[in-house]
């Protein structure tokens, strides 16, 4: 059994529900969805581009999965998340935008926001002394996957490679994807497919803690709570919209 800290916004955000959608799985309930019909990328096409995020669940990585450590419990594990949460500040991202990261595509934020780069510190310095430390074939594995020294540093300390300096907020929206062409057409079906919620300001005000039950098994979300209050103007903006 595995855990995460990921960044994901409540099940009935429409960044949520297009996620989500387009992952085909939805990780508040556990169940696979129909995912969307896209101008270029056929339906069947996109569920063969997808099955490493959408086992994971639309999210942001902020504390990798990682199992307990000896002596530690869910219990306390949830305790500890509805504490960080409580007194941990909303805040707003600038905007996110459908990118090519690497060989994947993923919404990232379209500006750099050092809040959320503290925020991720944080919550990955908190949450460590939950952590077990990692098998000897996670290590070799990582290890192995062409890591710099900064990179391999910290997966030996943090067990995972892309903290603090070499942080980069995403939420994945594919698996690898091999064919240039094929890549560049996904990314124009998501650009249109997302187009309603990207590139405009959005609150980062709730945070979900996720459960893998059996290793290799799909993440779903144990529990998502609200940060603390005030301090995102898109989200009290919103609030003042709706009354």
């Amino acid at each position: 059994m595995r855990y995460a800290i990921y960044y994901t916004p409540p099940f009935d955000d429409p960044l949520t529900r297009l996620g989500s959608q387009w992952l085909g799985r939805d990780a508040f309930s556990g169940k696979e969805i129909n995912q969307p019909a896209l101008e270029e990328i056929s339906r069947e096409r996109l569920s063969a581009l997808t099955p490493f995020p959408r086992r994971y669940g639309f999210h942001g990585t902020m504390k990798a999965p990682f199992a307990l450590a000896e002596g530690r419990s869910e219990d306390e594990l949830r305790d500890a998340f509805a504490e960080f949460c409580e007194r941990m500040p909303a805040f707003d991202l600038p905007g996110l935008a459908v990118t090519r990261l690497g060989s994947f595509l993923a919404l990232t934020p379209s500006a750099p926001i050092e809040a959320l780069d503290v925020f991720a510190a944080t919550c990955v310095e908190t949450f460590d002394a939950f952590r077990a430390p990692l098998s000897d074939a996670d290590r070799e594995r990582r290890l192995s996957s062409g890591l710099s020294d900064r990179q391999a540093g910290y997966l030996l300390r943090w067990g995972y490679p892309y903290v603090f300096d070499e942080f980069r907020f995403h939420m994945t929206l594919s698996s690898r994807l091999e064919d240039e062409r094929e890549a560049e057409c996904l990314k124009r079906d998501a650009m249109r497919y997302f187009a309603a919620v990207t590139e405009r300001p959005r609150p980062f005000a709730t945070l979900a803690l996720f459960v893998e039950r059996e290793r290799g098994g799909p993440f779903t979300i144990l529990d998502l709570r609200p940060l603390k209050a005030g301090a995102s103007r898109v989200e009290a903006q919103q609030e003042t919209v709706n009354v």
